[in-house]
């Protein structure tokens, strides 16, 4: 069995829709990210059949420290992203980016765009559009005295939803949790153990056109170290 692979593995949702298992990656190896793209320094390992990820550089340095590890695939604009998370520490934030591509109908990639290395204004006002949910924001104290989930889309940095974060702290975390983001047409929900954190509708005129299709890309803040596992994107019909 593939552990890294494209799929037409199929599930019927609502009526007269289909999901079709497009992409599948375990994270059980390092050479299920062989093709990934790493933005910033990172130190990832893999045990006990999942992805360890925490910066390589002192958190001191500030956006310095922080990265992001992009899926070299290109996805089509509506689909489920499921992928499973465990927190090891609680100090740190995690963003699942989306949709995310180079303006001008460029490639995320293409290299005429400025260069990119961690630091989130260059994700967030620079020259790429994308949505990203950040998730388990225990970077501020600000942060982990009242913790929720955002939702905002770029380039703009608009904050677009916001829903309560049901994760604990480390200490009473016993086992992994199932995210998802569901974006079909107009229509963003993000989910938790299947518990609808939020929903957001995109009007396409208020916080910029809508978004089409693109790449999905993991960013982690230091000092947090974290756990992933079993991605999985689901093209919606």
């Amino acid at each position: 069995m593939h552990r890294k692979r494209w799929c037409g593995a199929r599930r019927r949702t609502q009526a007269a829709e289909t999901e079709y298992l497009i992409y599948e990656n375990l994270f059980a190896k390092k050479e299920d990210i062989e093709d990934f793209v790493l933005e910033g320094k990172a130190d990832i390992t893999f045990e006990n059949g999942c992805m360890r990820m925490k910066n390589a550089l002192e958190a001191g340095l500030g956006q310095m420290a922080n990265f992001v590890l992009w899926c070299p695939k290109e996805f089509p604009k509506d689909i489920r992203v499921e992928w499973e998370f465990r927190p090891l520490s609680d100090v740190g934030l995690c963003i699942l980016f989306f949709a995310a591509a180079g303006k001008g109908n460029r490639d995320l990639f293409d290299p005429s765009l400025a260069e990119r290395t961690g630091e989130y204004p260059q994700y967030h006002s620079g020259d790429i559009n994308a949505f990203h949910v950040s998730y388990f924001r225990r970077k501020e104290p600000e942060e982990r005295v009242f913790h929720t989930c955002n939702l905002r889309k770029s380039c703009g940095f608009y904050l677009v939803a916001q829903g309560a974060d049901p994760i604990p702290g480390v200490e009473d975390v016993v086992d992994f949790y199932r995210l998802a983001v569901i974006k079909k047409e107009n229509r963003i929900e993000f989910t938790i153990n299947e518990l609808s954190i939020f929903t957001y509708i995109d009007d396409g005129i208020t916080c910029g056109a809508l978004l089409d299709g693109g790449k999905i890309g993991f960013r982690q803040l230091a000092p947090l170290t974290a756990e992933y596992r079993n991605l999985r994107v689901y093209q919606i019909k």
